[in-house]
């Protein structure tokens, strides 16, 4: 790895883009003079700037990110917030499935299993293959006219596999389901096409790899989303404040560079590889921008400092973030980086250095470098199953050592909860509803 140039020692490395992503300026004077400007006047001048000026040049910059028509977008507090508005209102029954995936996020995986239990239907989890891709064949053989809805995360939240979001659509193309896509991990360091995934329901958050501020995000819907919800409307409960809008718009306007992530994320991933006690996880053949590791001897909370402490922001992810993947051992903790356009080769330098001096004296025992998957794909949440009734899911840091996908734990069905802390969620268990075997 090259040397650090002694000049730039005090400059502070941002590889947490995955959790909050760097505000290019001119969003961030948008956001500061439209917040000033809403303080001095009141929020009406705000909401005129936003409605008459701001909202065109937005709706059409969102549709060209996502390849969706101009309109089809809507705004709202956030990925997670738009899921949870929308998805409910859908009208399922006993005879629908609901198909979701062992990457599904907390947030969106507390709505649907709120739905199953409001509309007695059932909630399968896809199975993986034995390297961590989801499977394929699988889905096309189990596929059919009784999958009424289809949640998959492009990118989830605790690691960097890349879901193939558009073989799926081929393959949910020919059936009445709706299918869903939280591209909240994706959007803005991976190409997002909505026509090319055949999606009805796209997701994204605005201040992640898109660089906007927090709480605003979009979702799309397309037109057959719009007929399904047409008796509830499409509005979304709670909107972004103005000035977010604004500084949003501004930061879409800034040119995305596409070229260097994917780089960097290698040297990142390769330099995690070579340290001693250090474990990868890296489930699937395709990866992106976001490397996550756990090392032998040192908490990610405590290496997450560490780091902080040399000038290198990094992330952490936790198991309650996605409850049915549980790779590996039984931590529940791991380091995440995420690189950006903008971050340079001497970026992804200053973190192998700064990992080197944070495990100076550790890594006296061996483990596994990467962990490709957490087990070969469960035969039982195969289609017609009398076994998967209900969610088949693995609550985070209990039971242990299960590391399948899809494994049940015995108190029943997890049902995540909200608790004190912005962003913290832990899951606790609840009973089966009726109706299910």
């Amino acid at each position: 790895m090259n040397a650090i140039p002694h000049g730039d020692r005090g400059r502070r490395v941002h590889l947490d883009t995955a959790g909050l992503g760097r505000m290019p300026a001119a969003a961030r004077a948008q956001l500061t003079e439209w917040t000033r400007h809403e303080d001095r006047h009141g929020p009406y001048e705000v909401d005129e700037h936003v409605h008459h000026v701001v909202r065109p040049e937005l709706d059409a910059r969102l549709a060209a990110l996502l390849g969706a028509p101009a309109g089809d977008t809507v705004l709202a507090t956030g990925a997670a917030d738009a899921f949870a508005a929308l998805v409910p209102r859908l009208a399922l029954g006993p005879g629908d499935r609901i198909w979701t995936t062992p990457y599904e996020g907390v947030a969106n995986l507390t709505v649907l299993t709120a739905l199953r239990d409001r509309a007695r239907c059932r909630l399968e989890v896809v199975p993986l293959r034995p390297d961590g891709d989801l499977d394929l064949e699988w889905m096309a053989a189990h596929i059919d006219d009784d999958v009424a809805l289809v949640s998959v995360a492009h990118v989830p939240a605790g690691c960097g596999i890349v879901t193939p979001v558009e073989d799926i659509g081929r393959i949910l193309a020919p059936h009445r389901c709706l299918y869903a896509v939280d591209a909240s991990y994706a959007v803005g360091q991976l190409p997002v096409d909505a026509g090319r995934i055949g999606c009805q329901l796209l997701t994204g958050d605005g201040w992640r790899f898109l660089r906007g501020p927090e709480s605003v995000g979009f979702a799309y819907l397309a037109p057959e989303l719009r007929q399904a919800l047409a008796p509830h409307g499409t509005g979304l409960p709670a909107l972004p404040e103005g000035a977010s809008v604004v500084a949003l718009n501004a930061a879409l306007a800034v040119p995305q560079d596409t070229g260097p992530a994917g780089g960097l994320a290698a040297v990142v991933r390769t330099a995690v590889q070579e340290t001693p006690g250090a474990e990868l996880i890296a489930p699937g053949r395709v990866q992106c921008g976001i490397v996550t590791f756990r090392h032998a001897e040192m908490p990610a909370g405590l290496l997450r400092r560490a780091l902080a402490a040399r000038g290198v922001v990094v992330g952490k992810t936790v198991a309650q973030q996605t409850p049915l993947y549980s790779p590996g051992r039984k931590a529940t903790a791991a380091v995440r980086v995420s690189v950006h356009h903008d971050n340079s080769a001497w970026d992804a330098a200053r973190f192998a250095e700064a990992l080197r001096q944070a495990l100076a004296g550790r890594g006296r025992h061996a483990v596994p470098r990467a962990v490709r998957a957490a087990a070969p794909a469960p035969a039982a949440v195969a289609a017609g199953s009398g076994a998967v009734a209900g969610l088949r899911a693995v609550c985070a840091g209990s039971a242990a050592g299960a590391g399948a996908a899809g494994a049940v734990p015995a108190a029943g069905v997890p049902r995540p909860r909200r608790t004190a802390g912005r962003r913290h969620l832990a899951l606790v268990s609840a009973p089966a509803p009726h109706g299910t075997a």
